[in-house]
């Protein structure tokens, strides 16, 4: 027994499947975020504040380095600053310096991209 589906629902069926396709083209493309090593982004930095020492870690002594992650976007301003390593004290203090740093934009194929990197902050007493 053979049963003929009426066109109109062979177009509604094939309309229900197209749909999720169409629309994923729709949607604006993610902009493009690569990775890049600590001495690129060195090299693409424009201004730089450096972190001040902060009061309270010099009375206890407290020195190290401070790892943080960031990410340049493409007018070259440092957002998504995390951290990774440190104490909490001196995170404090490099990230409000890190948050000033301006670089020249990172690009690809001429366009600029974000870029992620790894900041590290050397607090040492001399």
């Amino acid at each position: 027994m053979s049963m003929k589906m009426p066109r109109f629902l062979v177009l509604a069926t094939l309309m229900v499947v197209a749909m999720p396709v169409l629309a994923q083209t729709d949607q604006p493309a993610k902009p493009i975020r690569l990775r890049v090593s600590s001495a690129v982004a060195e090299g693409l930095k424009t201004h730089d504040v450096q972190p001040k020492y902060p009061h309270e870690a010099r009375e206890k002594g407290i020195e190290g380095d401070v790892l943080l992650l960031g990410t340049i976007d493409t007018k070259g301003n440092i957002i998504d600053l995390r951290a990774v390593q440190g104490d909490p004290i001196l995170i404090a203090a490099s990230m409000d310096a890190v948050k000033k740093w301006k670089y020249r934009p990172y690009k690809l194929k001429g366009e600029p991209v974000e870029v992620e990197t790894s900041i590290r902050i050397q607090f040492h007493m001399r």
